[in-house]
């Protein structure tokens, strides 16, 4: 499952339709939101996000949360470590290993550590200048 499809099936079933009703009010297939909402298809169309933010009446917050979510869903990623140091390449092969091994905290903490790696790294080059 994809952080899109995820979401997308829990506002369909808070508001009670099914995946049929929800299909033809996108003019999209039955078979498209259930390969959405399984995650065999990647991250959707900008157009069809626009199209769920209006159907469910999202704003600000929650229209903003969609909209990333939907960058996020893409189930097949390449990674380009070409030209990068080593440790990159290493580091990507490692985690492509392990990742089908990670429990639910497994991945929270892997996620927590790029995020502050992230922040260090920005937090660096601004005080190197």
């Amino acid at each position: 499952m994809t952080p899109f499809g995820e979401k997308l099936r829990a506002l369909r079933a808070s508001k009670g339709i099914t995946q049929a009703q929800f299909a033809k009010a996108m003019d999209v297939s039955p078979a498209y939101i259930s390969a959405l909402e399984h995650g065999r298809k990647g991250a959707p169309p900008w157009p069809l996000v626009q199209k769920v933010i209006q159907y469910f009446e999202l704003i600000w917050d929650a229209a903003e949360e969609i909209e990333n979510l939907a960058r996020l869903s893409r189930p097949k990623v390449t990674i380009d470590t070409a030209g990068l140091d080593a440790k990159a390449t290493t580091l990507v092969n490692q985690f492509a290993r392990v990742l089908p091994q990670l429990d639910d905290v497994g991945l929270e903490g892997v996620a927590d550590s790029i995020t502050e790696a992230q922040s260090d790294s920005i937090a660096r080059r601004r005080s190197d200048k």
